[in-house]
């Protein structure tokens, strides 16, 4: 397997985002779940202030029961809650875990910021053990970066 070059997909987000189509997010999850070998699920969560809790927003992979998640539960909630990137090697060692598959042993969710306040998050599970690096890191938080401005 070939190593990702964050630098190439990031100009495809890039230029996605300059054409801006109407599907956006969805287009960018399913480029992110094409390009990157060990993102087996990747989509956006976003804040709803009014009920406080988190909404599956775009998705790239297979459907999830957990289409609202409460603020500080499982990894998301908790992302939304503190507004830092978490990124967890192993799914099994974190007691608020909601599972979305069997399959899923890692994860790793970056928060968007839009002028320092949360507002959604880019949620992506892997199949692979321990696949994360903090490069993985620093793509997703300039994919978030970039993308701030649209919620």
């Amino acid at each position: 397997m070939n190593p990702t070059n964050f630098s190439e997909v990031f100009q495809k987000i890039a230029e996605l985002v300059e054409r801006n189509p109407e599907d956006i997010f969805f287009r960018i999850c399913e480029l992110l779940k094409q390009e990157v070998y060990h993102y087996d699920w990747v989509g956006f969560y976003i804040l709803d202030q009014e009920k406080n809790e988190l909404v599956l927003g775009p998705f790239a992979g297979k459907p999830t029961p957990h289409t609202n998640i409460a603020i500080g539960k499982g990894i998301c909630g908790q992302v939304a809650e503190s507004g830092k990137t978490m990124l967890v090697q192993d799914v099994t060692k974190v007691e608020n875990y909601i599972s979305c598959g069997l399959d899923v042993q890692s994860e790793i969710v970056v928060p968007v910021l839009k002028n320092d306040k949360f507002v959604a998050e880019l949620d992506i599970d892997s199949h692979s053990p321990a696949p994360f690096t903090p490069d993985d890191s620093k793509f997703l938080t300039q994919i978030c970066d970039l993308l701030a401005d649209r919620f």
